[in-house]
């Protein structure tokens, strides 16, 4: 695993963008799987900026989408494909057919998530796979006791969960839906690079668990240590409770030096 701590939540943020960028500039037909949340606002908007300004290109990707809210359309500005059509796909020249967001008004959840893994598959597998981390320790929404062998599926949001995400729904985790499409532990874990954003002085414990904790089930993010290309960027303030923080930056420094 590395570990990339830089000065601030905007300069955390465009060096993923970056690394994002630098995937699609070595293979312009990448499959990438993303993320939502606040802190991955500040990505596409550097995204959208290179492809704007530098001429990025996107019209060979293909993206799938960690998670959704069942329940939600496509066009509830609350749903995260609404989210990605505002902050990333409305903005580059990605076809929308090329983008895969779990549906949320499935009639049969189980199968739409059966087509979902399916669809990973016939893409070939995902290239650079997009985290944030949530406040359960989770990834996607893989929330305590998400086995690592799990595969896309529905889940039950956990309490915690619904207050973090309360923000689209007026401030009010009641009117959060309960219930979530998610790609699993496993699925995530067999994208070929993981690349981890996390920012904020309200992640650093459960950052430093993930990181430097054991694993568990209780926490799902925890499973990004077994893999074996896993970048994780934060900013100071969600360094801050990392206990091996100083070597982090060590290995960073060596790692420039001798590059």
């Amino acid at each position: 695993m590395e570990i990339v701590i830089q000065p601030d939540a905007e300069a955390a943020a465009h060096f993923v963008a970056d690394r994002i960028a630098a995937q699609l500039r070595r293979k312009p037909l990448s499959v990438l799987g993303l993320a939502t949340g606040r802190t991955m606002e500040a990505v596409y908007a550097r995204l959208a900026a290179l492809h704007r300004d530098e001429g990025l290109r996107f019209c060979g990707v293909r993206a799938f989408n960690l998670d959704e809210y069942l329940g939600l359309a496509p066009d509830d500005p609350a749903s995260y494909r609404a989210y990605m059509n505002r902050h990333i796909f409305d903005h580059v020249d990605l076809p929308l057919d090329q983008t895969h967001v779990p549906d949320g008004t499935a009639t049969d959840p189980a199968a739409e998530c059966r087509s979902f893994e399916e669809r990973i598959r016939e893409a070939g597998g995902i290239d650079l796979q997009l985290l944030g981390l949530g406040a359960t320790g989770h990834i996607g929404f893989n929330e305590p006791l998400s086995p690592f062998e799990s595969r896309t599926r529905p889940v039950i949001l956990a309490p915690e969960t619904l207050r973090q995400n309360a923000g689209p729904f007026g401030g009010d985790p009641a009117r959060v839906p309960r219930l979530g499409l998610t790609m699993g532990v496993r699925t995530i874990l067999e994208a070929r690079a993981l690349l981890m954003l996390v920012t904020g002085a309200a992640k650093a414990d459960v950052l430093a668990r993930v990181v430097e904790g054991p694993l568990t089930a209780m926490a799902s993010g925890t499973a990004i240590q077994l893999h074996k290309d896993c970048c994780v960027v934060a900013d100071e303030a969600a360094a801050a409770k990392l206990a091996e923080r100083d070597y982090y930056r060590w290995v960073r420094k060596v790692r420039s030096e001798d590059a």
